[in-house]
């Protein structure tokens, strides 16, 4: 082969290049990217009027060749506003910043099983919490914590402030009495178990509750605890029947919506934080103020013990010995996200490390979470979110007790001068005026609980068809949430009160191991139709499967061998199980009408069956309606000056709550007597025709906008009824049984909520959002079946709830001397509750902080009479609670109170004022961290937050936000002795890499 010479190898080169220069015209360059500055990756740029085009590299640069100069190209991104650009020549480089489009990114919400709708349209009030607000500020101690105050229509109260959660959330007022009334958690798509499981051991030495079994009196926790908040990108809670009726038969007492956090499409980011702070005690209540002659005339004979003491320099304070610790906190969350224009991923790992106010206390947890999303081809979808969680919990021995054992009541009969303290081999002696020193409890007693826990769910979406007015979308989830639980609990014979020359049983360890899995399936077809003139339709039916699976088994050993803990080390054991197999299966059809976003309906149907139902085969329907109208999208709206945005609406909903498993069936004990072993009846009869508990809600509300929105205003107002509610009723002795589960009843819940959100400031350097809610819920009993009956209390000179036609579900009765009739003493439902939040920026700096108010609900507050019991109480001497000004307090409660039958005294306000969070930042200039790292950090902040660091309140006890039975049903408000709740301090620093 001849070589071509270096002229004609010139020449060639030349036509070449300007033939192309002709055909394909000069190619410009450039780069995406949106207003922070962030590379904006996959960004279309095409020439405008023809098929020519581009998209953006992982860093956001581009190249496009244009045929013809000067040229217009379009440059678009998902959920930016698109630009366009005119192109005189290809000198400069084209640097394009593309802005948020607040109509694309506009929040949307759940509409259906498999749909959503913009908020702007939504014709409920869903409540939704950003990742920012809900951990952003003050990371909280559990997910459910968090949610404290950042939305209406909620009653969120700790139960107990030991480490590792134990809280209690009403949406909308009381929505059973027997029955659930936490709401239903759902986590991108998995049915979230969220129980309570007492371990059994703790009752069997408290005897808080008869029988010695697992108590709500246990101060266990709640599985919700165990999500990680920071692995959270939005909530939605759904507050009402009239929202929820998409959960039909689970979604009465409201459900709440999370879905995590996944990957973005860009090139890989590494997240880390960590935050190390403390804890304490919101409210020592403080000593007694006590002399010699005081302690003589308390204690006759004492008072040379006292002044000993005194002498010595070993007087106490028992209280801060057991409550003053600051607990150690450590909180390390480590993130890496990314994505390619097919495939994102999300991974994290977080671990939390927190000591409790008490000695032997604390609560270590581990979670990691990978989350997937894949983009098959371009009609297939399929998504993964999984998440591991490993905890360990060691909770302390605290609540109501009969027996003197509990750290909290030991020490209302712990006084300065009484001396507790080990000696050098570890021996504690005896409490001189108690069945316990609460010393030797709290540093030899195991209540652990211990977690292990696996949640994954998928999803699988296929576009079956798809033309420029219709598609045909394929939709199908399944998901799992799998748990063991083992909680030990040991008491070593040398506790004072479990000698037997004390009374005790040698020694007592317990062991309560749960299994617990939550599965669920659902498969939709989801079909979307627009008309001309822009009416679109969007049409979803499919098929739902829950199946839920627990298993109990508790074992109880006494009397130990030698030093063993073992339950088979014993002489005496004692075993109970639950189980608990339910599967359901469901429908649900809707039909949701958008006309060019004037008016919106929506229509649609749950039906449920379940095996927890007498016939398991019989549908139960739960129907849905809704209609908003965006007034200010119709043309009579015009222009108006300062009022830019108004939608009225209104949704009707109806949703279920299970009868309480085995309530259908006759429960059998069984015995052994002289070795043959045979059943007993119980005293409670299973009834098969029961129906579940139906709540059935009406709201009504407007969204309005001034200001271009720089003020928004909601308001909304609801009733919900909720029909057959789950009692238990006398039946004839000659039946064998006393009692029978059944519908008896109705209640109703009327209530207002308000929103408020500003934006006080917005400059360049300077900014002010601010936020105010306020609601209020009012309940009543408007049908009852069976006679009055009281609970959630010890008895009527103590106070305690009362169940009764025609009165608030809430109220607190009792008497107030011999003979007096039972009248109402308060209300554990709050006045009204209201919140004020707010952002501060100005350039580098955030301040937010969070305050909550709680006006009115009252406390039934036991802890102050053990005191008195006592002599220990802190205000015994003063003179408040007598009318007549002469009987000071601890006598008063005792003498004119409970020994008269008067519980008014037990009973009292529980309002506060609470700055719930607080958080102040600085965020390095980019610049700085390019100087400093070379572009391998892209921001830094550094930080301080806190949680209830400001807390006001008359109630005369640790905390108002408190319960003895925990969560369960109404008896929230009820104190004895608990683990009191803390005040926390964080110190902060997260990178981004």
């Amino acid at each position: 082969m001849k070589k071509m010479s270096f002229s004609k190898t010139l020449l060639i080169n030349a036509l070449i290049f300007l033939f192309s220069g002709f055909v394909y015209g000069q190619t410009i360059k450039g780069k995406i990217v949106d207003v922070n500055g962030e590379s904006i990756p996959f960004a279309n740029i095409i020439e405008k009027g023809t098929t020519n085009g581009t998209t953006s590299n992982e860093n956001g640069e581009f190249s496009l060749n244009i045929k013809n100069l000067p040229a217009v190209v379009t440059i678009s991104s998902l959920g930016f506003v698109t630009v366009e650009r005119n192109i005189a020549d290809t000198n400069a480089f084209l640097q394009v910043t593309l802005r948020e489009d607040s109509d694309v990114l506009e929040e949307v919400v759940i509409s259906g099983l498999a749909s959503t709708v913009k908020r702007k349209n939504l014709a409920n009030s869903v409540a939704t919490i950003s990742a920012e607000k809900l951990a952003g500020v003050a990371p909280p101690q559990t997910l459910d914590g968090a949610l404290a105050g950042k939305f209406t229509g909620a009653v969120i109260t700790s139960n107990s402030g030991a480490p590792g959660g134990g809280l209690s959330v009403k949406l909308r007022g009381v929505t059973s009495i027997n029955g659930n009334s936490q709401p239903l958690y759902i986590i991108d798509g998995v049915y979230v178990d969220n129980s309570s499981i007492s371990s059994g051991g703790l009752n069997a030495v408290s005897q808080a509750s008869t029988g010695g079994n697992a108590s709500s009196q246990d101060n266990a926790t709640n599985r919700i605890a165990d999500i990680n908040p920071n692995d959270i990108e939005n909530i939605e809670i759904l507050k009402g029947a009239s929202a929820s009726a998409i959960y039909g038969s689970r979604g009465a007492a409201g459900v709440v919506i999370i879905t995590t956090k996944s990957g973005k499409t860009g090139k890989a980011r590494v997240n880390f934080s960590q935050s190390v702070g403390f804890n304490e005690i919101i409210n020592l209540q403080g000593q007694r103020k006590w002399t010699e002659e005081l302690v003589e005339s308390q204690f006759p004979g004492e008072g040379v013990l006292y002044t000993a003491a005194k002498n010595a320099g070993r007087l106490r304070d028992y209280e801060k010995e057991l409550f003053g610790e600051k607990g150690i906190i450590t909180k390390t969350n480590l993130s890496l996200s990314g994505g390619s224009e097919k495939t994102t991923y999300f991974a994290g790992f977080s671990r939390s490390q927190e000591d409790g106010i008490v000695k032997n206390t604390g609560y270590d947890k581990t979670s990691v979470r990978l989350n997937l999303g894949h983009q098959l081809n371009e009609k297939m979808k399929i998504s993964l979110s999984s998440n591991y969680i490993n905890s360990s919990a060691d909770r302390g021995f605290f609540n109501n007790d009969n027996s003197g054992a509990t750290i909290g009541v030991a020490l209302t009969a712990t006084r300065p001068w009484d001396y507790l303290l080990p000696d050098t081999n570890g021996n504690y002696p005896d409490h001189p005026n108690n069945s316990s020193n609460p010393l030797q409890t709290r540093d030899l007693m195991t209540n652990n609980e211990k977690i292990k826990r696996f949640i994954v769910g998928g999803s699988y979406e296929y576009d079956l068809y798809r033309n420029d007015n219709s598609s045909l979308k394929f939709v199908a989830k399944a998901g799992t949430d799998h748990y063991t639980l083992t909680a030990t609990v040991i008491f070593p014979k040398e506790l004072q009160f479990m000698r037997p020359d004390n009374g005790g049983v040698n020694g007592l360890t317990a062991i309560s191991n749960t299994v617990n899995t939550n599965s669920n399936y659902s498969a939709f077809l989801v079909h979307n139709f627009s008309t001309k003139n822009d009416l679109r339709f969007a049409t979803q039916a499919g098929l739902t499967n829950e199946q839920f699976s627990q298993n109990i088994v508790r074992v109880t050993a006494t009397d130990l061998i030698a030093s063993e803990t073992n339950v088979d080390q014993s002489a005496n054991q004692n075993v109970n199980q639950f189980r608990l197999e339910q599967e359901d299966f469901g429908f649900y059809v809707q039909e949701a009408i958008n006309y060019q976003n004037k008016i919106i309906a929506t229509l649609g149907v749950r039906g449920d069956k379940s095996t927890n139902n007498g016939d398991p085969n019989e549908l139960f329907y739960y129907p849905k309606a809704s209609l908003a109208t965006n007034l200010h999208n119709f043309k009579f709206w015009g222009e108006k000056k300062g009022f830019n945005r108004l939608k009225l609406r209104a949704a009707y909903g109806e949703a279920g709550t299970f009868a309480a498993f085995g309530s259908l069936y006759t429960t059998y004990g069984n015995t052994s007597i002289d070795g043959n072993v045979g059943i007993i009846v119980p005293g409670t009869r299973g009834n098969a025709d029961i129906k579940p508990e139906r709540q059935k809600e009406l709201e009504v509300g407007f969204d309005a906008g001034f200001l271009n929105d720089r003020l928004s205003l909601e308001f909304t107002y609801y009733k919900k009824d909720v029909e057959d509610l789950l009692l238990t009723a006398n039946i004839e002795p000659s039946t064998g049984y006393v009692t029978e589960w059944v519908n008896a009843g109705e209640l109703q819940n009327k209530g207002i909520e308000v929103g408020l959100n500003a934006k006080v400031f917005d400059s360049e350097d300077f900014t002010w959002d601010s936020g105010i809610s306020w609601y209020r819920n009012r309940s009543k009993m408007t049908k009852l079946n069976v006679p009055t009956f009281n609970l959630g209390g010890f008895g009527n000179s103590l106070g305690q709830f009362q169940i009764e036609e025609g009165k608030s579900v809430t109220q607190i009765v009792g008497t107030t001397g011999p003979g007096t009739p039972v009248i109402k003493l308060g209300d554990a439902e709050p006045d009204f509750q209201m919140s004020f939040n707010n952002t501060l920026k100005y350039k580098n700096i955030s301040l937010s902080f969070l305050w909550h108010w709680k006006k009115g609900g009252d406390n039934i507050n036991l802890s102050k009479l053990l005191s008195d019991f006592g002599g220990t109480s802190n205000d015994y001497d003063e003179i408040t609670l007598d009318p007549n000004g002469v009987i000071p307090n601890g006598t008063y409660r005792i003498n004119n109170g409970l020994f008269a039958g008067n519980a008014r005294p037990f009973v009292e306000d529980a309002s506060y004022l609470r700055l719930r969070e607080l958080g102040l930042y600085y965020s390095f200039d980019k610049e700085v961290l390019e100087n400093v790292f070379s572009g391998a950090v892209s921001s830094l902040k550094l930080g301080f937050s806190g949680n209830n660091l400001i807390n006001i309140f008359d109630y005369n006890s640790y905390d108002p936000e408190v319960s003895n039975f925990g969560g369960n049903g109404l008896s929230t408000g009820v104190e004895v002795t608990p683990f009191p709740s803390s005040k926390r301090y964080m110190f902060h620093l997260s990178a981004q890499f």
